[in-house]
């Protein structure tokens, strides 16, 4: 029986994709892509010529049913993000719940993800963390804030470098200005950058330097 693979795809530098991955997109009947045109980029480069769906936060109610028949009726099909792993801060975890529901087996192959990455090189415990994607831009935003002031794991957040410094702001505003974090930007990327420091430190730091690109926070648990 056909099967759902969710497949990693490089966060920026497009060698940091696994021979198994590349094996997985030329051979299935169906990608399905969160950006068609981000997609083609990845895919040209690569020579895989396997057709593409659109499938995206915006659709995936509606198409998820008519996916998971195609599955059924023998055309394997194979999800991708823009970036990364699938379903972590990016569509995904509806089409693998439906999948399952309806007995379609689903597999997940390792890859390119910009947590951990940001994580190991930040310098903060890792041994212990907890990953809180995006924090909601306007409502129910201070209420997480606030359900974080006591959590003793490293946190990951990530971050559009428009909203950078309020975030930082905002953090330090609940956890104190001296909590130790880190900034990574443009991972794997040409221009990639680490910077570390205070919270208040680094708020300081991107309002002088105006930011650019994907950003992933992390901050030191409470102590």
């Amino acid at each position: 029986m056909s099967k759902l693979f969710l497949v990693p795809t490089p966060i920026g530098n497009l060698k940091d994709i696994t021979f198994r991955a590349i094996e997985v997109l030329g051979s299935v009947g169906l990608i399905l892509a969160e950006d068609t045109r981000q997609a083609a980029k990845l895919l040209n480069h690569y020579k895989i010529s396997t057709p593409v769906q659109s499938h995206h936060m915006f659709n995936e109610h509606r198409t998820s049913e008519a996916i998971c028949a195609r599955i059924l009726s023998g055309t394997a099909t194979a999800l991708i993000s823009d970036a990364g792993t699938p379903g972590i801060s990016d569509p995904g975890f509806l089409l693998v719940r439906t999948c399952l529901e309806k007995g379609i087996e689903v597999e997940t192959l390792p890859g390119a993800s910009a947590l951990l990455p940001a994580l190991v090189n930040s310098g903060l415990p890792c041994e212990r963390f907890c990953f809180e994607g995006f924090l909601p831009p306007k409502k129910g935003r201070n209420k997480r804030i606030t359900s974080l002031a006591d959590e003793a794991r490293t946190m990951i957040f990530y971050e559009s470098p428009y909203r950078l410094v309020r975030t930082l702001e905002d953090l330090a505003a609940c956890f104190g200005p001296g909590r130790e974090a880190s900034v990574s930007r443009e991972l794997t990327k040409i221009y990639e950058e680490t910077v570390r420091g205070t919270l208040e430190s680094l708020a300081g730091h991107f309002k002088d330097h105006t930011p650019k690109g994907e950003i992933v926070i992390i901050v030191a648990g409470k102590k």
